[in-house]
């Protein structure tokens, strides 16, 4: 299990989460994009900003992991500047090796604002806005703009998406990417195959009894629950019954919130779903969990079911594999 420990994740429950052969996310590498002097001019709405793009980007910053995967994977290799946050994810093995000889910018937290200019972006793909946080140290959007690099955000992680956010927003960053660096087929292959797993899975939890679900997050002995953002699409996807909605006041202004076990153990959830950093702390949550709710039905039926933090986050090939990975916890006949 790849793992994060972006602050971001830490702060927001969650989230805030071969060359030639498909991986478990169902992706591949694909050849290389056209020459640069083909390209048109192409604008791009993103985060209610007009992202303009004068010809294909040659020095192109992945603020983390995630970015950085999807540049390889749409070909663009030879166009990578820098690699940031590169401790907080592992890349898949079958393309780290083509990003051993990008240079790193940053390895838990996002590159400072010198850094990342010492660079010379001319292109930043970042997950989501908080890398751009001035008053951490971080170049803001407006900075790296006013020194000629264009900046984009993950759909999802847009701050007026991150309520409604859903998994298909990583198509919505596909597309984009793909008109930005001309390398659509790539990007229409990549969507095309996410979707098959989408719909495979679909497909598969489309009979069953829906089972009760809670997505939590364990904190120490704090106790959140997850009720909307991509974590409620994909449970959703996944053929789950969520306990938590977004329809509920807990969750009117922010997607988690802080929870009793008394509430939790009154709700009688069938099964639970938790994010984790690392296996120190997925072994930490469990322990919680089982000690703290012995007579819960999800803990009693052995259906506590962790899940990355990293494939929670904005705008990752996890967002896909995540839905399969929960509906197998879930209902392992049906596949």
């Amino acid at each position: 299990m790849n793992v994060p420990t972006h602050p971001s994740a830490r702060l927001a429950p969650g989230a805030l989460a071969a060359a030639l052969l498909l991986t478990a996310c169902g992706s591949a590498v694909t050849s290389a994009p056209p020459e640069t002097s083909t390209m048109e001019a192409v604008t791009v709405e993103n985060c209610g900003r007009d992202v303009v793009i004068e010809g294909a980007p040659e020095a192109v910053v992945g603020m983390h992991p995630a970015q950085t995967e999807l540049m390889l994977r749409l070909g663009l290799a030879d166009r990578l500047a820098g690699q940031a946050q590169t401790e907080s994810q592992a890349l898949p093995d079958d393309v780290a090796a083509l990003a051993a000889d990008v240079p790193v910018i940053g390895g838990v937290m996002p590159p400072s604002r010198e850094d990342l200019l010492a660079v010379e972006p001319d292109f930043v793909y970042s997950p989501t806005t908080y890398e751009f946080t001035a008053e951490q140290g971080f170049a803001s959007i407006d900075q790296l703009e006013q020194a000629g690099a264009a900046v984009y955000v993950a759909t999802g992680g847009c701050a007026e998406r991150r309520m409604g956010g859903e998994v298909t927003d990583l198509f919505t960053d596909l597309e984009n990417i793909g008109m930005i660096f001309g390398v659509e087929d790539a990007a229409a292959e990549l969507i095309a195959q996410s979707q098959a797993e989408l719909d495979e899975v679909e497909a598969a939890v489309a009979d069953v009894e829906p089972l009760r679900v809670a997505q939590v997050y364990v904190d120490g002995t704090t106790l959140q629950a997850i009720g909307a953002g991509i974590e409620y699409d994909i449970l959703g996807r996944a053929g789950a019954d969520n306990v938590y909605g977004p329809d509920q006041s807990a969750f009117a202004d922010f997607f988690a919130a802080t929870i009793s076990p008394e509430s939790l153990a009154a709700e009688e959830p069938d099964a639970l779903v938790f994010s984790v950093y690392d296996e120190a702390h997925e072994a930490a949550t469990r322990e919680f969990l089982e000690s703290t709710f012995p007579d819960m039905p999800a803990v009693r039926e052995g259906r506590l079911i962790a899940v990355s933090s990293a494939d929670v986050f904005p705008g990752t090939l996890g967002n896909i594999s995540i839905v399969r990975q929960i509906a197998e916890g879930l209902y392992p006949d049906a596949f």
